[in-house]
């Protein structure tokens, strides 16, 4: 059995225009971290259909992959941002 250091990812969730940092394990899935992201910033449970991840500038298009399988670094940043475009009001 390997044992999985934690390490820190940050997050970007526009919406609130806030930095969300997340002790994560390379284990986490891309959409859990979108989860854990949107209900810290928020302080809500989101519809996740509605956000998408980008990492490394490009969207995460199989968001069951985990952070590991991404090869992701202490203190990667991610966004997490609406999939749609909202109309300016």
């Amino acid at each position: 059995m390997t044992v999985v250091a934690d390490f820190e990812v940050r997050v970007w969730v526009p919406d609130v225009w806030d930095i969300v940092r997340l002790k994560v394990t390379a284990g986490w899935t891309v959409s859990r971290l979108k989860a854990e992201a949107l209900a810290v910033a928020t302080g809500r449970a989101a519809d996740l259909a509605d956000y998408e991840v980008k990492f490394r500038g490009g969207r995460v298009l199989d968001e069951e992959k985990t952070l590991g399988e991404l090869e992701t670094p202490d203190q990667a940043p991610f966004i997490v941002l609406p999939s749609r475009r909202r109309p300016v009001r």
